[in-house]
């Protein structure tokens, strides 16, 4: 009666010889699965060492089908991609007149090169330094006015825990960012003008008058008194969401700790905002040479050129009017040149303050 085999055991048969039965594969590892090669008798998937002759399927592969997989949301990306590329990269192309004695009527191909010579016609001119100077002032004020604005408002809107009265604060402030800035120059002046509401209040009493939209020395902090009424709701967007990110359990162990309102704000809310800040300051720096040219074009008149123009407008009366094409181009090459150092030392300096900014340091 012959044995059964079973495995790992040697079992002797009818005639008494031993014969070896197949072993069962091993569960312990060999010495192959240190190498990265599976043993011959290893059912588990292998993984190739650097020195294998098996390669790796080309990068082309993955990114077709990484294509194939996203592009519905390629598609969704296509109009704004082309929107940048007709209205913001192909007009950069046009840069070449700053170089040029431009004519409209011969086109940029005929018109003659002149080098610097539109540079040097524009740095003499002291109606540009003078649009410079203002555009630099308003800069800084609404930088040290208006930036601060939108955190409070997001911070405070973050204290609020009923939804709905935060919902109609919201939709309140937001509302302003939709009007034209002809309608809200058009308000200010009904309310601050010469003949606005406030005078007339004044003349009711017998008081003296003041007419605040046309005082040289008020028409500055009049335009961010204006940015800020229209836009301060809108720019607090983001930072609501940033705050809106914030880990609910940090607020809870700081209160946990004994911290009050006021230590939570400061230890937790604006540690977890300054990310954020530093991007949009980093932002508002590359847009610092281009004030609202519309807002600052409609009351320009009321002031005057020495007080009132910037560098936007200055392009579109020397420049367009007049038809100095050329040293017009030049004045917005040189806005673009100056606005990209800002950013470039902008993001530097958020470099070594250890955060991101606009892109990642390697």
């Amino acid at each position: 009666m012959a044995d059964h085999t079973r495995a790992g055991r040697t079992v002797p048969d009818e005639g008494g010889a031993v014969t070896a039965t197949q072993a069962r594969p091993s569960r312990m590892p060999s010495a192959a699965h240190g190498t990265g090669r599976a043993g011959p008798n290893d059912s588990r998937p292998t993984r190739v060492s650097a020195g294998s002759h098996d390669r790796r399927k080309p990068a082309g592969t993955s990114r077709r089908k990484r294509f194939v997989r996203d592009r519905a949301l390629l598609l969704m990306v296509l109009p704004g991609l082309l929107l940048f590329l007709v209205f913001h990269y192909l007009p950069l192309l046009g840069n070449v007149i700053a170089f040029q004695d431009y004519v409209p009527f011969i086109g940029i191909p005929d018109s003659p090169f002149v080098g610097l010579q539109n540079f040097e016609t524009l740095f003499a001119d002291p109606a540009f330094w003078n649009a410079v100077r203002n555009t630099l002032v308003i800069t800084l004020l609404n930088l040290v006015l208006f930036f601060p604005v939108p955190i409070a408002i997001a911070l405070l809107l973050d204290s609020l825990f009923h939804e709905r009265i935060k919902g109609l604060i919201r939709s309140a402030m937001f509302l302003p960012h939709f009007i034209s800035w002809v309608v809200i120059v058009a308000l200010f002046q009904q309310i601050l003008g010469d003949a606005g509401v406030i005078n007339q209040f004044m003349l009711d009493r017998g008081w003296d008058t003041i007419d605040i939209i046309g005082d040289e020395s008020l028409f500055k902090s009049l335009l961010v008194a204006e940015v800020t009424w229209k836009d301060a709701g809108w720019a607090s967007i983001i930072l609501t969401a940033a705050l809106a990110s914030i880990d609910s359990s940090q607020y809870e162990s700081a209160a946990v700790d004994g911290a009050g309102y006021w230590r939570r704000l400061w230890h937790v809310s604006l540690p977890g905002l300054r990310p954020v800040i530093i991007l949009l300051l980093i932002l508002r720096l590359g847009d610092a040479l281009t004030v609202g040219f519309e807002q600052v074009l409609l009351q320009r008149s009321s002031v005057g050129p020495e007080a009132a123009e910037v560098l936007d407008t200055y392009i579109y009366f020397f420049g367009v009017e007049n038809g100095n094409w050329s040293v017009a181009a030049a004045a917005g090459l040189f806005k673009g040149i100056v606005a990209l150092f800002l950013v470039l030392g902008a993001n530097k300096l958020a470099h070594k303050f250890g955060q991101d900014g606009v892109y990642t340091k390697r």
